[in-house]
């Protein structure tokens, strides 16, 4: 894993009509030819992700997508698909080429205005004309940041960079800790990893890939052991470990073999504060013991993978939900970054650890159950819960 993973990037979506230049300013932003630049209208037709190192930001992907006025069908589609790209933006750039504001723009910016994403308008083609001034009027009225820029002959680029990195938000400044606090230096920590017909092959999977970079960082002594060699690692030991970590799929044999003294907690526990919210996602649990026939539970998969006969989110989750409660449910799954706008047809949400997501696109998706009125919870919470050992499992991240 050479390259910074996916959900540790800071998201910045270009919006605008087609031909306003968002290509054009991602290169003069980037300082390179990064995005395809056409003066033909809608070059970009789908939402285009490009990766690029702005400094002192660190590692980011700029979102270039397609006009806000393409027309027919196919362009609806592909409207629909930028005001998509918005739930895991971080910071939108709203780019006008200095004409005053058409209804499919204003449309969009209180879209974007409602979701409170940092937003900075930029009026490309300021060589051309300058904004026209109901533009500005409607950024001072609504106090948004703007500056005219001419990303063709590169005037105003650095400043306009400036503003970018100035809107960062300040979650994307602070250290967010996913195990790290949890021990001091030369704690023993043994991380169980479970090697099934999901675990990639030659490698592990990202949320323990994480977790070990963080304990070493942090440098704790990490053991990494599978479920059925955890016992012999305890035997081994001169001590009982400081912490152990575990899927949440093996947690119920984690248990029984490792002292009641221990600390425990599971990688997605880790990642529902990490990624979320830990306390919304673990009053979430709640719901399970008011679950009745016939509710409909979503469970939500940030990424797309190949499904297993065992499959956790399809498979496993759902079987042991319901010998828990006993009840008739019916499970819906949707992967990757759809999240359907029925929520409120759901009893409860159950949301995968979302290492593929950045945090802005879970804590929205979390937003949005709570605003419908739908508890939401994550894979390791739930598992945990049916398993009968959540707050052993949630104790140490609140000591």
């Amino acid at each position: 894993m050479s390259g910074t993973p996916r959900g540790e990037r800071l998201n910045i979506t270009l919006v605008g009509n087609r031909n306003a230049g968002k290509s054009s300013l991602i290169n003069a932003l980037a300082g390179q030819e990064i995005a395809i630049v056409s003066e033909t209208p809608g070059t970009t037709t789908d939402p285009v992700d490009k990766r690029y190192e702005l400094l002192p930001l660190g590692p980011v992907t700029f979102y270039d997508t397609a006009g806000l006025d393409d027309v027919g069908e196919l362009g609806a589609k592909r409207v629909q698909a930028t005001y998509k790209i918005l739930w895991r933006t971080d910071i939108a750039l709203f780019v006008n080429d200095g004409a005053a504001f058409s209804a499919s723009e204003l449309t969009a910016l209180e879209h974007i205005r409602a979701m409170s994403i940092p937003l900075l308008i930029v009026f490309n083609k300021s060589d051309a004309r300058p904004p026209d001034p109901a533009n500005l009027e409607f950024c001072a009225s609504h106090k948004l940041p703007w500056i005219a820029v001419s990303a063709l002959k590169q005037e105003n680029i650095t400043t306009a960079k400036e503003l970018l990195i100035s809107l960062a938000p300040q979650y994307m400044k602070e250290e967010r800790p996913l195990a790290g606090d949890l021990v001091s230096a030369g704690n023993r920590v043994i991380l169980v990893t479970p090697i099934d017909l999901a675990a990639p092959k030659g490698r592990l999977i990202l949320p323990q890939v994480q977790v070990i970079r963080e304990l070493l960082d942090h440098d704790a002594v990490v053991t990494v052991v599978k479920e059925r060699e955890l016992e012999y690692a305890l035997e081994t030991c001169k001590k009982p470990p400081d912490l152990v970590i575990t899927d949440s799929q093996v947690i119920l044999k984690v248990v029984g073999d490792l002292p009641e003294s221990v600390p425990l907690t599971t990688f997605s526990i880790l990642f529902a504060r990490y990624k979320g919210d830990l306390d919304i996602l673990a009053a979430g649990i709640a719901k399970i013991d008011k679950l009745a026939d016939g509710d409909r539970i979503l469970i939500a998969e940030a990424c797309s993978h190949h499904v297993q006969a065992d499959d956790i989110g399809r498979v496993k989750i759902p079987r042991w939900l319901s010998q828990y409660t006993g009840k008739d449910l019916s499970y819906e799954v949707y992967t990757g970054h759809d999240f359907p706008e029925n929520l409120e047809e759901y009893a409860l949400v159950i949301h995968c650890g979302a290492c593929m997501l950045n945090q802005v696109e879970m804590s929205r998706r979390i937003m949005e159950a709570q605003r419908r009125g739908v508890p939401i919870t994550n894979y390791g919470l739930t598992i945990s819960k049916v398993q009968g050992v959540f707050e052993r499992a949630v104790a140490p991240l609140y000591r």
